[in-house]
């Protein structure tokens, strides 16, 4: 343990300079993509009409769902084949998977090039982080999460007006275009990186253990039928046996996952990290602030499309002011390492994007346009909060998990996100075909929804820091930890 320690404690500036710029790149791209999505999505729909509205949040939902069941086998497949390597290689098949998105001759086309698009990101960016956190210092690592949480920030200030401008004079298909400049770019200053890119020998698991298939499968196939049971419930039927069937079918397989993942040597769900309380409480929180972030981010151009009439530069011109707060306050609570404020900051975030929420789902955002008096100031509330909460869970997790379980622990907390976003948009599928007669009764009772579940975060997050307790590996939190959180 004293060498990894005195690895973490003086790296070489150049290699944990380089791997940050490297880390927050991925990180933009891969959120980029995200947000120049949503912001396409109108346009996508309209493009594909005859395509079931249900059917058509595939676009967004599947990208998630491979996105968030293969980000713990993917780190743990970086853990043992090389973060450099994995990252490298995953690059490459973002760059192809977006040039498949791009030449879509229908919806089902496309959505198959986004669940193929979500595993490369998945395999990218646990690898990307992952060489930050081998390579920087303890006392700077949370600083290090704060830039690249402010990645994500930027890349979400960025999309929309990226997205609006692409959409308007190319089309829907030049976001996915945009990619491959961006992953070619990265790959030739990857070759650069040198580092000691270690495996995973001095961890549970056996050397070069790769994770496990059955496991990955049963997970991946799990979390997928479960989301499409809530997609599609409102239109099967939600007491059919179709319905009923889906959900069964999807609970078996995740069961079946977890199991696997107690008694396999390197599982596809990396199930030992949560015998630390405060690792598991932020994947928890994740989980819940995922579903409500993911629903009103796709959301908030529906409505501008559907209620306003938003052009699409209109649309991304009001939401980049709640991606820029995101990334401003993202990068405020990435200077922090106090366990106190980083729970209060949480619980801040939290209860910001639920009073923004809540704000949203009033008569106030109803037919007229209140752009300067109700949606700019709804958008720096929400997206402020988004950015301290998001960078607190990062923070947290980080600091719980042992070197050598970087990757699958940075992989496990954003799988988390992405589960309950995949489930997040579900439910706004659901809720939107509901409402099918009444689109802002339907944006109403969402955002509604999303202040709830804000709520129950806010209250998951409270108790983030408390307590040191014991490691994924049995040990106790030292100056090994990469991230010291100081007790206060």
């Amino acid at each position: 343990m004293t060498q990894v320690s005195e690895q973490t404690r003086r790296p070489p500036s150049q290699s944990s300079s380089l791997a940050l710029l490297i880390a927050c790149s991925a990180t933009f791209v891969a959120f980029l993509d995200l947000s120049v999505v949503n912001i396409a999505f109108p346009t996508i729909a309209r493009d594909f009409a005859t395509a079931e509205s249900t059917t058509l949040t595939w676009v967004v939902s599947g990208y998630a769902v491979a996105f968030a069941a293969l980000l713990t086998p993917a780190g743990r497949l970086a853990d043992v084949l090389g973060r450099r390597r994995v990252f490298l290689t995953a690059l490459v098949g973002f760059a192809l998977t977006s040039l498949m998105c791009a030449v879509a001759p229908s919806a089902p086309w496309l959505i198959g090039g986004r669940f193929l698009q979500g595993a490369a990101a998945a395999l990218m960016i646990p690898a990307a982080l992952a060489l930050v956190l081998a390579v920087t210092s303890s006392e700077r690592i949370a600083a290090a999460i704060g830039a690249w949480s402010a990645a994500g920030g930027f890349a979400a200030v960025v999309g929309p007006a990226i997205g609006g401008a692409l959409v308007e004079s190319f089309g829907w298909r030049a976001v996915f275009v945009i990619n491959v400049p961006i992953a070619a770019a990265l790959v030739a200053l990857g070759t650069r990186l040198r580092t000691d890119d270690t495996r995973a020998s001095d961890g549970p698991a056996p050397a070069g253990a790769l994770p496990d298939i059955a496991g990955t499968l049963a997970a991946t196939l799990g979390v997928g039928a479960l989301v499409a049971g809530v997609t599609e419930g409102q239109r099967w039927g939600w007491a059919s046996p179709t319905t009923l069937s889906v959900l069964g079918v999807g609970l078996a397989l995740l069961a079946l996952a977890l199991v696997r993942s107690r008694r396999h040597p390197s599982p596809a769900i990396a199930v030992d990290l949560w015998r630390n309380r405060r690792y598991a409480l932020s994947n928890a929180t994740s989980f819940v602030f995922g579903a409500a972030m993911f629903a009103w981010l796709l959301a908030g151009p529906l409505f501008l499309d559907a209620i306003w009439g938003y052009t699409v530069l209109q649309s991304a011109g009001a939401l980049s002011v709640g991606a820029l707060a995101a990334m401003v306050t993202a990068t405020a609570a990435g200077r922090t390492g106090s366990a106190a404020t980083l729970r209060r900051l949480g619980v801040l975030g939290a209860l910001m994007f639920a009073g923004s929420a809540l704000w949203m789902s009033t008569d106030v955002f109803g037919a007229a346009h209140r752009l300067w008096s109700a949606w700019i100031p709804a958008g720096i509330l929400g997206g402020g909060g988004i950015g301290l909460i998001v960078t607190v869970l990062g923070t947290v997790a980080a600091s719980s998990v042992p070197p050598h379980q970087f990757a699958s622990g940075v992989g496990m907390n954003l799988m988390s996100r992405q589960v309950g976003g995949a489930l997040g948009v579900a439910v706004l599928a659901a809720v939107f075909a509901a409402n099918a007669g009444d689109a802002l009764a339907g944006f109403h009772a969402l955002f509604l929804a999303c202040a709830v579940a804000a709520v129950v975060a806010g209250i998951l997050a409270a108790t983030l820091t408390e307590g040191r307790g014991a490691r994924a590996d049995g040990s106790t939190p030292s100056s090994t930890l990469p991230i010291e959180i100081k007790e206060q």
